[in-house]
């Protein structure tokens, strides 16, 4: 027998990041319980959020405009480009506030059993990125904030040779992230030392 409406929206919500089946089906209770106030308005966020926001045509960050809020700011130092995993590492990060550059968002890590090569990661976009930037600024500095696990590792190897020949500094996050850990369950105090404390590669 096929599963009703209410079944079926516990089953979504068990998919999401932390829910388990039993989350879920509290969240389902709460939310019908609670139509007009909660249930209704965030089915009318859900849509106009998926309707409206697409990764940053310059970062891949997620923005509802061509370019995110952090690409269009010219405060920003341009003379610096975070490489990060995912949106939320770039959440995390702007949430310790010690960095004012630039972002560049992989989606992911090098990972070929699912299907993440260097296309589908970008890394060509990225490289004819950094190699523009560099003909316009001295001192250019790539800042490899890819988690400390092997995929990660990998990915920031492979960037690293990517970028060779250009006229760049390559550092990388040191002290405070722990091998295995990824950004985004670090605390703001950690993540402040690691970008405090990044050494050169090479």
């Amino acid at each position: 027998m096929a599963d009703d409406n209410l079944q079926i929206l516990i089953k979504r919500l068990a998919k999401l990041p932390g829910l388990g089946p039993r989350s879920a089906q509290r969240a389902a209770l709460a939310l019908l319980k609670n139509k007009e106030r909660d249930m209704l308005p965030l089915s009318q966020v859900l849509h106009d959020v998926a309707s409206h926001y697409k990764p940053c045509i310059q970062c891949n960050n997620l923005t509802e405009l061509e370019k995110c809020l952090i690409c269009n700011d010219h405060r920003r130092d341009e003379n610096r480009l975070c490489i990060v995993e995912d949106v939320s590492d770039l959440w995390a990060i702007e949430r310790a506030g010690v960095y004012q550059g630039k972002y560049f968002v992989l989606g992911g890590n090098l990972n070929i059993l699912d299907g993440r090569g260097p296309t589908e990661l970008g890394i060509n976009k990225l490289v004819g990125y950094i190699s523009s930037k560099c003909t316009r600024y001295s001192n250019y500095e790539i800042i490899l904030a890819t988690s400390a696990t092997v995929e990660g590792q990998t990915t920031a190897h492979y960037i690293t040779e990517s970028l060779q020949g250009l006229s760049l500094t390559i550092s990388r996050l040191a002290h405070g992230v722990p091998v295995g850990g990824e950004l985004n369950y670090l605390d703001d105090g950690t993540l402040a030392l690691a970008m405090k404390a990044r050494t050169p590669i090479g």
